[in-house]
Formats: C-alpha cells, sequence, structure tokens
C-alpha cells in the first residue's frame, strides 16, 4: 500500500494534543483590529481547541496524526 497524504494546509494550521483534540489559531486577527473591542482582541491571543463537529472534519485530513 502507498502511503497516505497528509493535507498540506491542515499540518501548517492545526496540531494534534495527546489527549486527541485539535488546537488552532484564535480567528479574526488578520486585520480590521481598530474596530474590534479590547476584549475581543485579549480574547482572541493564542490558540484554542476545535469542536467535536469540526475535528471531524480535520482529522481524516491527518492520518498520522496520534
Amino acid at each position: 500500500m502507498p502511503k497516505m497524504k497528509t493535507k498540506s494546509s491542515c499540518k501548517k494550521r492545526f496540531k494534534v494534543t495527546a489527549k486527541g483534540r485539535v488546537v488552532a489559531a484564535q480567528a479574526g486577527k488578520r486585520h480590521g483590529m481598530i474596530k474590534r473591542t479590547n476584549k475581543f482582541l485579549r480574547n482572541a491571543r493564542g490558540t484554542t481547541t476545535l469542536c467535536k463537529a469540526d475535528e471531524g472534519i480535520i482529522k481524516p485530513m491527518m492520518p498520522y496524526a496520534r
């Protein structure tokens, strides 16, 4: 059998934790920060775990993730 391919876009954007959850960067911080509230910008720092529905979309694209 040939090796399964990992989607290049997924390996750049997502990481799988030891428990199997998918971690991604927070959305909404590319541009237009002047009109966003300070509270939104504070809360959008760092990374977040995806919901179960989104995990189901991402995990098949990353066959060698834990």
